[in-house]
């Protein structure tokens, strides 16, 4: 059984050498967050068949959407497609309705079979809009392919969002507090355990020779998360501690 959320595999080898830094988990964690849906886990793997292979099998089984990022445009190692056909046993072939968008972007003399390379999808695959380059996405079953150029999945992501169901959106309040995180432990897990449904977390930083700590109540229960801020700010207040509080 899938667990409800949501998991992304992050396909490249220049972001595991260092040379790319990744900006699209970021986007598709908060997007899916103003729909209710929780990003669970990410996995970053290198542009090798058995890696994304393996990956897209291993997560489709066990969230409820997978997105996978990188990997479908144009050159020689972009096999992201030909990874997702195969870990759904589909033949890969060109799709009618992608070579004709590739074809009136690009115009007939400049279409050529590198370019139309992008309009290979997986036999019974749904077309995702690309609003910014033509070439589009596409899904199959629960898992969702999309470009690793940021501002083309941002604008991608928009018409993907609009096809999942969802929920409540997933709020949060922070409190920062200029206190070490050992010392509010105990009182954040006793809050904790009074609100299972919700996350919260202590996050350590240290800033201008001073040490201190956020703390973050999130959930897509809005009322349960301000209660639990509330208790959390309570204590804080309680020891004595400086803080200041943001809302969702």
């Amino acid at each position: 059984m899938s667990a409800a959320g949501a998991a992304v595999v992050v396909i490249g080898n220049e972001i595991l050498s260092g040379r790319t830094r990744d900006a699209n988990v970021q986007t598709i964690g908060a997007a899916l967050a103003g729909i209710g849906i929780r990003l669970r886990e990410v996995r970053v793997v290198e542009d090798r068949p058995p890696a994304i292979v393996d990956a897209v099998n291993a997560l489709r089984a066990g969230y409820d959407w997978v997105f996978t990022t990188g990997g479908i445009g144009p050159t020689h190692d972009d096999i992201t497609t030909d990874c997702v056909g195969a870990a759904f046993g589909l033949e890969v072939r060109h799709d009618p309705v992608a070579v004709d968008l590739l074809t009136r972007y690009y115009g007939a003399a400049e279409a050529t079979d590198t370019r139309l390379r992008m309009a290979r999808v997986p036999v019974g695959a749904t077309l995702i809009d690309n609003p910014v380059s033509a070439a589009p996405g596409f899904r199959v079953e629960n898992v969702i392919v999309l470009p690793g150029v940021p501002r083309i999945l941002q604008a991608m992501l928009p018409g993907v969002l609009a096809t999942l169901p969802g929920g409540p959106p997933i709020v949060s309040h922070t409190l920062t507090a200029w206190v070490r995180e050992s010392d509010v432990a105990v009182d954040l897990a006793a809050v904790q355990a009074r609100y299972p449904a919700l996350d919260l977390g202590s996050y350590p930083f240290a800033r201008d020779g001073r040490f201190g700590t956020s703390l973050v109540v999130r959930g897509n229960q809005s009322a349960a998360v301000a209660a639990a801020a509330a208790e959390v700010a309570d204590f804080l207040a309680r020891r004595g501690v400086e803080f200041s509080a943001d809302g969702p």
